[in-house]
């Protein structure tokens, strides 16, 4: 069955008929809704991806004074975005790639089709500078934030490794919270890792972020000790892989496919992040849906699953000292 899609006629008619800001980001809203546009790729609502839509075509941000909105529209303004919103329904090509742009962090990234869109709960973890488990200069240790671990001796983080780097919104984002650590950022994909570079010096962060083509721990000298290791690698399972709406197949699939139960990377990476961890650092990984799988898996594994106030789910911590005592476990799980 051909799915529904939005007439030349529809869109020449809102050409002709509507006027202000408003009238094209209700327009937008009624459309997106009416042809099942799926969100989740950085906007959970259709005002949002509507107002996205609009807003960036007329170069104003959300921050814009509300009585713009009854401003009105050229003509070439209207064609644009009549233009983007054809193909946000009609070929399913997600806002942030329409847009080249997207946030974390609440800060703008530029993305394209090289890179998944940023959208990880991970960006809370960072706001809340990961406490308790680390400190920041001046901060005193608090009640635990997130379901985080405490730490005896907490400090701020020296060196971070943001492995998966992608669009590189992670590590940029952590060298906002940690000014003071050094940040590499690894990435299989030399396409990502021309993305992120993009972003590093759009927020002058290449002097911070060392950017490294390594396929995980491939490429990492060994003698590189990391009080934090982030990572959202991919992880979606053979059968949600099957299931993806057509949005998600305009990302890249490197970036979203890790094998049968989703774990296939996850499993080397925590085989291997003991040698990488300092003797109190902190690995923290994202799972998504794949949740599932690691607590079947490694039921005797205490991992510390993380709690977002933000919402979110599927993203665990492991202190160094965690990630050596189930060392056999992890490798037996390779070895099955």
């Amino acid at each position: 069955m051909d799915r529904p899609t939005i007439s030349a006629e529809n869109l020449q008619e809102a050409a002709e008929n509507l006027i202000t800001i408003r009238d094209f980001i209700r327009f937008g809203v009624s459309a997106l809704r009416q042809y099942d546009a799926h969100l989740g790729q950085g906007t959970e609502d259709y005002f949002a991806e509507s107002s996205a839509l609009v807003l960036q075509t007329l170069s104003l941000d959300w921050n814009a004074d509300a009585q713009i909105l009854d401003a009105k529209l050229l003509p070439s303004e209207i064609a644009e975005f009549l233009s983007l919103l054809e193909r946000r329904i009609n070929e399913k090509v997600p806002t942030s790639y329409l847009l080249n742009l997207a946030y974390f962090y609440n800060k703008p990234f530029y993305v394209d089709e090289r890179v998944l869109i940023p959208r990880s709960p991970i960006a809370e973890l960072i706001e809340n500078r990961f406490a308790p488990y680390f400190l920041g200069e001046n901060e005193e240790m608090g009640a635990a934030v997130n379901n985080l671990p405490e730490n005896a001796t907490p400090k701020a983080p020296q060196r971070i490794l943001d492995m998966c780097t992608g669009s590189g919104c992670i590590a940029i984002a952590l060298a906002y919270a940690f000014p003071d650590a050094e940040i590499d950022a690894t990435d299989l994909s030399k396409e990502a890792l021309e993305v992120a570079q993009i972003n590093c010096e759009h927020h002058n962060k290449q002097y911070q972020v060392a950017l490294l083509e390594s396929d995980l721990f491939e490429k990492i000298p060994a003698e590189n000790q990391y009080d934090l290791i982030v990572s959202n690698p991919p992880y979606v399972d053979a059968e949600d892989m099957a299931d993806l709406p057509e949005e998600f197949l305009h990302e890249p699939e490197l970036a979203l496919a890790a094998g049968q139960d989703g774990l296939d990377l996850v499993r080397k990476m925590l085989v291997q992040a003991a040698d990488y961890l300092t003797v109190d650092g902190l690995i923290v990984i994202e799972v998504g849906n794949s949740e599932w799988a690691m607590r079947q898996n490694f039921h005797t594994v205490d991992f510390y699953w993380l709690q977002f106030q933000k919402g979110g789910t599927g993203i665990f911590a492991l202190t160094a000292e965690q990630c050596r005592k189930f060392r056999e476990l992890f490798i037996q799980s390779i070895q099955a």
